[in-house]
């Protein structure tokens, strides 16, 4: 296995940061893999798939470590449901893409999500009201300490709105290899309710939708409002939204009474954070190079020659906004690397 040194890693993050790694690797198998977490020489070592979730704030002193691990099978399957187990290098919205040919229900709604199937559970992705611990049995990981090979339940992931173990205790311990899916072949449960998907359907003429349809309407309503991160340097939602008491969500509400929300349980409510961002004025403004899309104000953009020190001084500017004016908390959604 080649280990370059002082790579760019413009091509690797969705952003398009030009930043350069000390090192570099790319992995194509578990061996591989566990052969490099065993090699003391490098210290720092920083896994990347897709590099649709991570902005980079420099040159960084590490080995990164591109993890292209291949390939997807059929595990279990009976006449309602099938077991698919998809390597971690896989990209995720061709694996949605293979699951529609497939006629196998779950993941239409997260259509056109950008980044590789091994880091989705990192951060339990979600779109239009449907969540990867909607469809997942387990994944295996290498453990970094002592590359061992290990699985893990969904009651061990403890997944969480855009967090999992992954993001906390596991975090920076632990590298996803694989990730095994339960889909439906038949009797598909269709979550159309979120966001504009009924809209883009009636817009279709489309009453019956099939999962297929659904599909084509979020892809239809994300490149609508989302940039491609080829032509526009993003890693789609750069903040969460918000999840507040109930203590919160009444404050709020009160003042501003046409605001969107979601409740989320009998005492926490989520509000969307694009909303407080446009409310600020942020939705559309540029500074320098960095801006806010002018479509999707939860999307940060680069529009060139942007450093990811110039990303979070405008994120934090938005952050302090949105906390000044409406009293909430936004935090980012994506991996900062310093």
């Amino acid at each position: 296995m080649e280990v370059k040194e002082h790579f760019s890693l413009k091509n690797y993050n969705t952003f398009g940061i030009d930043a350069n790694a000390r090192y570099f690797a790319e992995v194509n198998s578990i061996h591989a893999l566990q052969e490099v977490l065993s090699n003391d020489t490098y210290k720092r070592k920083i896994f990347i798939g897709g590099g649709s979730n991570m902005l980079l704030t420099g040159d960084i002193d590490a080995l990164f470590i591109y993890v292209n691990l291949k390939g997807k099978h059929i595990v279990q399957e009976s006449d309602k449901h099938v077991s698919v187990k998809v390597m971690a290098g896989e990209n995720w919205h061709e694996l949605v893409l293979w699951t529609l040919d497939n006629g196998f229900g779950g993941l239409e709604n997260m259509s056109l999500i950008p980044g590789n199937t091994g880091t989705a559970p990192i951060q339990n992705i979600g779109a239009y009201g449907v969540e990867l611990k909607d469809t997942f049995i387990a994944c295996e990981a290498v453990r970094i300490s002592d590359q061992k090979l290990m699985s893990f339940s969904k009651e061990d992931c403890a997944f969480g709105y855009r967090d999992s173990f992954f993001k906390n205790e596991g975090k920076d311990k632990f590298v996803i290899t694989a990730v095994t899916f339960s889909f439906t072949k038949k009797n598909h449960i269709l979550k159309t309710g979120y966001g504009a998907i009924e809209e883009e359907l009636a817009k279709n003429a489309i009453t019956s939708p099939t999962i297929k349809d659904i599909s084509n309407a979020v892809i239809a309503i994300r490149q609508s409002k989302l940039p491609d991160p080829k032509e526009l340097g993003n890693s789609g939602s750069f903040f969460k939204n918000p999840i507040v008491s109930l203590e919160t969500f009444n404050a709020f509400i009160g003042n501003h009474p046409n605001a969107p929300y979601y409740k989320v349980s009998d005492n926490t409510y989520k509000i969307p954070a694009g909303w407080l961002i446009e409310q600020c004025g942020y939705k559309g403004k540029r500074i320098g190079d960095a801006g806010v899309h002018k479509k999707q104000a939860l999307v940060l953009v680069n529009y060139g020659k942007a450093s990811g020190e110039d990303i979070i001084c405008l994120a934090e500017q938005i952050i302090n906004e949105v906390m000044n004016r409406f009293n909430i908390k936004i935090g980012p959604e994506v991996n900062i690397i310093k």
